[in-house]
């Protein structure tokens, strides 16, 4: 169990995080998410000691990090998989964390091999590729058998198959009961990964909840009717008040009324259906729904 409470942090005049408070549960991925810039890795850098905040902070199982006798046994983080010496190899590298730790170095090739760089780990590590930095890091996350795991960035730089693989790991890891908090952009890996979202902007707290519960509160909800007669089915539902938008000649989007409502109006009219489902939108814009107020960067329009 992750308890972070009232952690705040300040850069001169400006807040980077404001009073800020969530619980991560075990047994569940929960998804860190934030703007550019709403504080994220910051929040991150507090709770594991390497920032000192200016007031709050978050404990692990009841106990704040610095307290952690043997950190790689209890919480296992990775914040930037490039902050590795680069003329180590990556065994090397992982014997060193393992012998700081009390770990057996044995644990260093029980490792590559989880992660899949058992071929690369008398390599130097100034030849890895930024997949395989991300590998070695999280080779280094588990190296302790942590019962929780911290990660900034997991997917960066690996490709379809790695991204699916860190995935696969993350759920794996919750299914063992551990406690995984996980920050990350590609929301929809988030939408597959995560069962619970902390959302941030501007160093505050926006939503702790479900992803079906954000995207219940943020997202789009329509229904989606295709039929020969959708022109005019659609002419009769805006007649009654609906918002109606054309897909094609034979498919129609329509916001208002149930999918109930539209099936009973259908069948008043003899209009044969050939769908008719409730539709709602997707993570990434109810992400972007949640958090527009605190967009710290915001393109205009394209021209």
């Amino acid at each position: 169990m992750i308890s972070v409470n009232g952690l705040t942090k300040r850069f001169g005049s400006k807040f980077a995080v404001a009073n800020l408070s969530f619980d991560v549960r075990p047994g569940r991925v929960t998804g860190f998410l934030g703007p550019n810039g709403s504080g994220k890795s910051t929040s991150m850098r507090c709770m594991l000691g390497l920032d000192l905040p200016d007031a709050g902070g978050a404990t692990f199982g009841g106990r704040p990090y610095q307290q952690l006798e043997h950190p790689l046994h209890e919480v296992g983080a990775l914040l930037d998989a490039g902050y590795v010496h680069p003329g180590r190899s990556g065994r090397n590298h992982l014997r060193w964390l393992a012998a700081s730790n009390g770990l057996p170095l044995s644990r260093a090739d029980d490792a590559l091999s989880t992660v899949g760089l058992a071929d690369a780990g008398g390599k130097r590590v100034r030849t890895y590729s930024l997949g395989m930095k991300q590998r070695l890091g999280l080779a280094g996350v588990l190296l302790g058998d942590p019962g929780t795991v911290i990660l900034d960035e997991p997917a960066n730089g690996l490709d379809p198959e790695g991204i699916r693989w860190i995935r696969d790991v993350l759920r794996f890891l919750a299914g063992q009961g551990k406690t995984v908090l996980v920050s990350s952009h590609l929301l929809s890996e988030m939408a597959l990964m995560a069962n619970d979202l902390v959302v941030i902007g501007k160093g505050q707290l926006i939503e702790q909840c479900t992803v079906d519960e954000l995207v219940q509160r943020y997202g789009d909800r329509w229904v989606k009717v295709t039929s020969p007669r959708a022109q005019q089915l659609g002419e009769m539902l805006q007649a009654g008040g609906a918002t109606v938008q054309a897909v094609d000649d034979t498919t129609i989007e329509v916001r208002g009324p149930s999918a109930a409502e539209v099936g009973e109006l259908a069948a008043r009219h003899q209009v044969v259906l050939h769908e008719l489902s409730n539709q709602t939108g997707s993570l990434e814009d109810a992400f972007l729904k949640a958090t527009e107020n605190v967009q710290e960067y915001q393109a205009g329009a394209l021209r």
